[in-house]
């Protein structure tokens, strides 16, 4: 079971670049662990340190800024490359409960739901007006309710072209029923199988007397 998620407002991390694949999101020396928890020290490791192990200061996470961002804005098809779901624990373990770019891959999407983690789709400009704003601004929070599908950023933002908003700009984001579903409740496959545990043990009954 996944912690559920239901609305969540944190300090946003810009990770501006496109196509992050999950050997780098968790590198593949660090698949031996059999639980799912402690992947989130390895998280972006190429990226975060240097050869010698230190932490690189180059790397925007290692920013003391960031260090206890929730949120990561992030660019296109996030999450590609193989399909090892220990990259949505390392985000989680990590801090992280919100992912935002304009698109992620397929299975990375699907993954993030099934482990508490919440994938955000929205428009390219307004993604990268968001990692513009979480560059220039500190702090930059902000607030998804999964209920009511919509991104509010803070004071100052604006749609593009629009005047600043005072009071915040919210974004509406789509997302399928039956994985909001999942995340809203904590589900995996598992959890999910075990709502109809009285209507299986009634099924296998019958198996088994007719």
């Amino acid at each position: 079971m996944a912690e559920p998620f239901t609305t969540h407002t944190g300090l946003a991390a810009p990770l501006d670049r496109i196509n992050v694949d999950t050997d780098q999101i968790i590198p593949k020396q660090f698949l031996k662990r059999i639980e799912r928890t402690g992947f989130g020290q390895f998280l972006f490791y190429d990226w975060r340190f240097t050869g010698d192990g230190t932490p690189d200061p180059g790397f925007v996470l290692n920013e003391d800024r960031y260090r206890d961002a929730t949120i990561l804005v992030a660019g296109d098809n996030f999450g590609c490359g193989s399909s090892r779901e220990h990259a949505p624990w390392a985000l989680q373990d990590y801090g992280f409960r919100v992912i935002i770019a304009p698109s992620f891959a397929d299975i990375f999407y699907n993954n993030c739901f099934k482990n508490g983690l919440l994938p955000v789709v929205l428009p390219g400009d307004t993604v990268r007006r968001m990692l513009a704003s979480a560059a220039e601004q500190h702090p930059y929070s902000i607030s998804v309710d999964l209920e009511r599908q919509i991104v509010t950023e803070p004071g100052g933002a604006s749609e593009p072209g629009g005047a600043p908003d005072p009071g915040g700009v919210s974004h509406r984001f789509e997302v399928d029923p039956f994985l909001k579903h999942f995340i809203l409740e904590g589900l995996d496959e598992i959890g999910w199988t075990l709502q109809f545990e009285d209507d299986i043990a009634a099924y296998e009954r019958t198996q088994c007397t007719g």
